[in-house]
């Protein structure tokens, strides 16, 4: 069986409650080896960390502070995130959730910015990969790292959802795309994006239980799923399933295999 990698789903939110034993046995079934849980916020550590301690062979925990939960505490919820990264009792594949929302609410916006900015320089000190969020942020997000122009800051950009000259701009950054169901969505612009960029720089996500592909619109959703989207990329790019699954498992391991070497 060919080997697949979610980078991103939220396994430990209630709505896996009920029956998370069979979601990681479906997860298996259908070939998925490994999957990446981001944080959230101080909230859902404990539940994170159960998750990747009960399935330490598939679940692997990222650290961090996710924009939407940036507020007016959020230095506090960072002390937190660098304390836990300080920890050597734990093992985190990356830091993340991080990055910028500005869809549901800009009060926060210069917050959201320090916020990000802070993650990004414990991504350097951690030498850890970086998973950004950016729902109506993806301009501003790039300028931040082209400000930067620190080639040690590296990473996914988590549900990419930008056009093909964004995707240009990330990859020559030393960035990966994170693509997920969206990409089963008509006229969601992603074909395109997906058609041009060279796979060795895309990802395989599922952002479950948000996000599910065709046919599984309406429904949750969880990494058992990968497959779908695996065959539609493979699809859209006209080569096998099977190489999109071995160079994105690659790509993957390749970005998270730990503290990274200079």
């Amino acid at each position: 069986m060919i080997s697949l990698t979610d980078t991103h789903a939220h396994l430990y939110l209630e709505e896996f409650d009920a029956d998370r034993l069979l979601v990681m046995q479906r997860a298996e079934q259908n070939g998925v080896c490994d999957i990446f849980l981001p944080n959230i916020d101080a909230s859902s550590i404990n539940r994170m960390l159960k998750i990747a301690g009960d399935w330490p062979h598939l679940c692997h925990p990222m650290m961090g502070l996710h924009p939407t939960s940036v507020k007016g505490n959020f230095l506090k919820e960072l002390e937190i995130v660098e304390q836990y990264l300080a920890d050597r009792a734990y093992t985190f594949c990356a830091i993340g959730e991080i990055g910028l929302d500005l869809y549901w609410d800009k009060s926060f916006e210069n917050e959201q910015l320090e916020a990000f900015n802070i993650q990004l320089d414990l991504a350097i000190q951690y030498r850890l990969p970086v998973v950004i969020h950016t729902r109506n942020s993806m301009e501003l997000a790039l300028k931040v790292l082209k400000e930067r122009n620190d080639s040690r800051v590296q990473g996914v950009f988590h549900c990419f959802s930008g056009n093909t000259g964004q995707a240009g701009q990330a990859v020559e950054l030393g960035f990966s795309l994170g693509i997920g169901g969206v990409i089963t969505y008509k006229n969601s612009g992603l074909q395109k994006v997906v058609e041009q960029m060279p796979l060795e720089s895309l990802l395989l996500e599922t952002d479950a239980p948000f996000l599910p592909p065709v046919p599984y619109r309406g429904q949750r959703n969880e990494p058992a799923y990968i497959p779908v989207i695996a065959a539609k990329i493979a699809g859209v790019k006209k080569i096998s399933p099977e190489k999109v699954a071995r160079v994105t498992t690659e790509n993957a391991r390749r970005l998270f295999s730990g503290r990274r070497k200079d």
